[in-house]
């Protein structure tokens, strides 16, 4: 497994506020910054898109813009979120029949290429070809489109699944996650985290992110030992 990453959604901050909202989380210690961009049609809601993302960029040095794309043409948005200082892009498997060609667009963009699976999508559908090509593979925990919902425990099925045919890749898992379900998350094999309300909404963020790495970096010791 690879090193413990934690990445806060931004979707639960104070989106008037947002980037002294992402300055708040990496001085709290957070690795990345999960930028979830929607466009209407893939899920219903519209969030940010890459003005916001540039906005952000300008006004946060050193952010890591962790850019899960919920679209339904994943492969036209990969310029302008590059230009806009993403610095990986996650897909949706179920958004398009061209997986290899949006990775590899990605890839020339300079950008970390993930491919996410929603809840209804089994975790064969990511064959050795593209988990190989893929730097991060990301699997919902609840249903893309809105934060707040209930975390699906019954999903780390397909964590354990990926984990254990790629063992090097970075295994993301999304929705519902924080200090209640961050061990059954990194026992499942996930070794970065995608929480929101968990972090955002937390009184002590720098400890509820402690908690988050904390379970995972156990979970590698174990496997060390």
């Amino acid at each position: 497994m690879s090193k413990a990453i934690i990445s806060p959604s931004v979707l639960a901050s104070d989106l008037s506020n947002l980037a002294e909202e992402c300055k708040r989380m990496m001085t709290a210690g957070c690795d990345w910054l999960h930028m979830d961009v929607m466009d209407g049609h893939f899920v219903p809601n519209i969030t940010m898109g890459a003005p916001i993302l540039s906005a952000v960029r300008d006004n946060v040095p050193g952010i890591y813009m962790d850019c899960h794309m919920m679209v339904s043409e994943p492969l036209k948005w990969v310029p302008e979120i590059a230009e806009a200082g993403g610095k990986s892009y996650t897909f949706h498997f179920e958004s398009t029949s061209e997986h290899q060609k949006v990775i590899d667009l990605i890839h020339e963009h300079k950008m970390s290429a993930g491919l996410a699976i929603s809840p209804e999508t089994p975790s064969s559908s990511i064959t050795e070809s593209l988990g190989n090509s893929a730097d991060l593979l990301l699997v919902m925990t609840v249903r893309p489109g809105r934060g707040g919902q209930k975390f699906m425990p019954e999903c780390l099925e397909k964590v354990m699944d990926l984990r254990k045919r790629f063992p090097g890749k970075n295994i993301q898992v999304d929705g519902g996650v924080g200090s209640g379900n961050a061990c059954q998350c990194a026992q499942a094999g996930s070794n970065v985290l995608v929480a929101g309300t968990a972090v955002f909404g937390s009184k002590d963020p720098k400890a509820t992110i402690g908690e988050l790495r904390g379970a995972v970096e156990k979970v590698l010791e174990e496997q060390k030992a």
